[in-house]
């Protein structure tokens, strides 16, 4: 089956910076670019007030000065947090960045950007949507620098039916025996896997069957070399420093 060339850079910073910055913060896609990467991968979920943010963890204690879960703190509160001093003290009072303000980030240093759907626990839908609706306005004119992806397959339904022309990526962990069936259901033009389930006949099952395939979280470089020999096209990485894309 024919294979468009994926979309998005081959190496992808995780959470925004990887290990250079705090992660999904706005430092971090500086990082990125400081040091060659040309393409972030973010998580974004809703706040109290149903904002789209990036932040990773349903509760804010481990990545801000904060406490309680992010779906029950507002703009306000959220907004006003510490979310670099945990990482190193030259990045205190580095904010929760919004979505929009991540895209506007993004679209000043070039960067393409892998969006990770992440509701907390039972907001699958509502995430979906919103986060998908804002997307869909912030990228109009670059769609081909975005992608989607999700561990929630709701919230890859969603995004198919809202946004038919922005690409997703269904996120799994172990590649499960039925992964063809599931991204076909869900139009998915990519499936993204823990790298250390992967193997040649895997990678070159999904690649024949028509879908792009990446990776997470790749630190080694020899282990990301091994990686694209064997035909995947992306690996996201926590050390975009060292991680470097292959030569064609």
């Amino acid at each position: 089956m024919h294979r468009p060339e994926f979309p998005l850079p081959a190496v992808l910073a995780h959470r925004c910076g990887g290990t250079l910055a705090p992660e999904n913060t706005l430092a971090g896609f500086v990082a990125a670019v400081t040091n060659g990467c040309r393409g972030v991968e973010f998580d974004v979920m809703l706040n109290g007030s149903a904002s789209p943010v990036l932040i990773h963890d349903e509760s804010l204690e481990r990545t801000t000065n904060g406490y309680g879960p992010v779906a029950h703190t507002t703009d306000d509160v959220l907004f006003a947090l510490d979310a670099g001093a945990w990482f190193d003290p030259r990045f205190a009072g580095e904010p929760v960045p919004s979505l929009d303000l991540a895209a506007a980030r993004c679209q000043a240093l070039g960067l393409a950007a892998n969006i990770e759907i992440k509701p907390s626990r039972g907001t699958d839908a509502e995430t979906a949507e919103r986060v998908v609706r804002r997307v869909r306005t912030l990228w109009a004119a670059t769609p081909d620098k975005v992608l989607l992806s999700s561990f929630s397959e709701r919230a890859l339904e969603i995004a198919a039916t809202l946004a038919p022309g922005l690409r997703r990526g269904l996120l799994v962990e172990a590649v499960p025996a039925d992964w063809l069936v599931r991204c076909r259901r869900l139009r998915a033009a990519s499936l993204h896997a823990d790298h250390r389930h992967l193997d040649p006949a895997c990678v070159a099952a999904v690649r024949e069957a028509g879908l792009w395939v990446a990776t997470y979280t790749v630190n080694d470089p020899g282990r990301a070399a091994t990686l694209f020999e064997w035909g995947v096209d992306c690996v996201i990485t926590d050390r975009p420093d060292i991680v470097r894309p292959p030569r064609r």
